[in-house]
This record gives structure tokens, C-alpha cells and sequence, in this order.
């Protein structure tokens, strides 16, 4: 499948007539380099996703049991509905207090308060288990969900078809190329290869629970574009 295409053009001389304008300093025998972009999709089966309980106290010390009470609850739950515990990782925790500042320079600022977050870190091993999760814990005391992240176990072999795809798109254009020149490709002297892939969407960060949550991961896009450059042979 091709997204798009760009096309680069070396110097190709036959002899003392000039089939395509020769760049100034070009030394070499002739060629035609090209860039070619496939594209292929998979239907994600897997997700991760950061789920945390924020807590506030007068202590630091209050904020810091309350939050171990709700995180354990979390924990528990999940585990209930089949979250194994090696999906399950501590991504995050932090104390800090929360400050008063006066407006007045005679007055030093204060603690008012302390924050305790901690965040856990999900692997999800199967789609259905992401609307579970999320509203498994909200129940439970969570209150900030982020960074739902959709991936494909098969990634390795989309990305495969993705290369392939974008070699045969630069082998195309050079050979179309070559054909209007008045001749061939002959060697491939150069082929090079980036593959970026289109992230899938995340959901932003919630503070509420929503009942029944929906989750559709659509498709996720991995692209690849390669870069090649073939000897040009003239017709005879």
C-alpha cells in the first residue's frame, strides 16, 4: 500500500548525450535513485495504561496510609477480575507537600497540606480487559487514568509487509524511470530503511468514572520508507 512517494533523480549521462541533466561535481557512473513508502495495519491486541490514586492529608503521614489503603484495594480487585500479578508494576509514587504562600514579606510561606500519588503501571494481554480495568479500579478509590497506550503482538511481521511493500515501490519508480530514459536498472548499489510508527491514539488523563467504559483501538499503522539508488544500464 502506498501512503506517499517521493521521487530523488541522480545523473544519468550515456556517452557525450545527456539523458537527464548531470549535477555539477557528480562523479560516477550512472544511476537512479528513488524513495519508496509502504504501509501496512494491524488490529491492536494488547494495551498498557497508568492507573493512580492521588491522596491529600493534613500529614504527610495520613496522605501516605490512606493512599496505601486505596492502592491495596486497587491491587485486589484488578487481580479478581484476572489481571495477573506480572501485569501489575509500581510506575510511580510521590510525597509532596502542599505550600502557602503570604503576600506579605514579613511572613514565611507553610505547609497546608500533603499529596500522595502512586501510580501503577498496567500490561494488558487482551483488549477486553482494558474497560474492565479501568472501571475496576475507579471503583476502588482510583481517581486518575492515562496514557492508554493500544499495541500489536504482531507488529514484527506488519512491519515486514510494510518493507516489503516499500522496496517494491522504489523498484517501481526506477524502473519506470530507467524505461523512459531509454534503458534499464541494472545493480542495486544502495538500499537504506527508516520504519516510524503511527502511534494509536491515547486516552487523556479522567478524574470520574464513567460507567461500563467503551474502548474501540481501531487499527494501528506502521509505515516504512525506504531509500535506494540502482545503476542506470542505457538501451542499446
Amino acid at each position: 500500500m502506498r501512503a506517499r512517494l517521493a521521487i530523488v533523480v541522480g545523473a544519468v549521462s550515456i556517452g557525450s548525450t545527456a539523458l537527464l541533466a548531470q549535477a555539477p561535481g557528480f562523479s560516477g557512473p550512472p544511476m537512479i535513485a528513488t524513495t519508496g513508502v509502504g504501509e501496512a495495519s494491524a488490529v491492536p491486541d494488547r494495551a498498557t495504561i497508568y492507573i493512580a490514586v492521588q491522596t491529600r492529608g493534613a500529614t504527610a503521614s495520613a496522605a501516605s496510609t490512606e493512599n496505601a489503603r486505596r492502592v491495596k484495594a486497587v491491587m485486589d480487585t484488578l487481580r479478581q477480575i484476572g489481571i495477573a500479578g506480572d501485569q501489575l508494576e509500581t510506575a510511580n509514587y510521590s510525597v509532596s507537600p502542599e505550600m502557602s504562600y503570604p503576600t506579605t514579606p514579613s511572613q514565611a510561606p507553610r505547609t497546608v497540606a500533603y499529596s500522595v500519588t502512586n501510580s501503577l503501571l498496567l500490561k494488558l494481554r487482551r483488549i477486553d480487559d482494558v474497560g474492565r480495568a479501568i472501571d475496576a479500579a475507579l471503583a476502588k478509590g482510583a481517581n486518575e487514568i492515562s496514557s492508554l497506550q493500544f499495541l500489536s503482538s504482531k507488529s514484527d511481521s506488519v512491519r515486514s509487509v510494510a518493507l516489503a511493500s516499500a522496496v517494491a515501490d522504489a523498484k517501481s519508480q526506477a524502473e519506470a524511470m530507467a524505461r523512459a530514459a531509454g534503458g534499464s536498472i541494472g545493480q542495486l548499489l544502495e538500499l537504506s530503511t527508516s520504519m516510524p510508527i503511527r502511534p494509536m491514539p491515547m486516552i487523556q488523563p479522567m478524574m470520574a468514572r464513567a460507567a461500563a467504559t467503551p474502548i474501540t483501538p481501531g487499527e494501528q499503522a506502521i509505515s516504512a520508507t525506504v531509500s535506494a539508488k540502482w545503476a542506470f544500464v542505457p538501451g542499446k
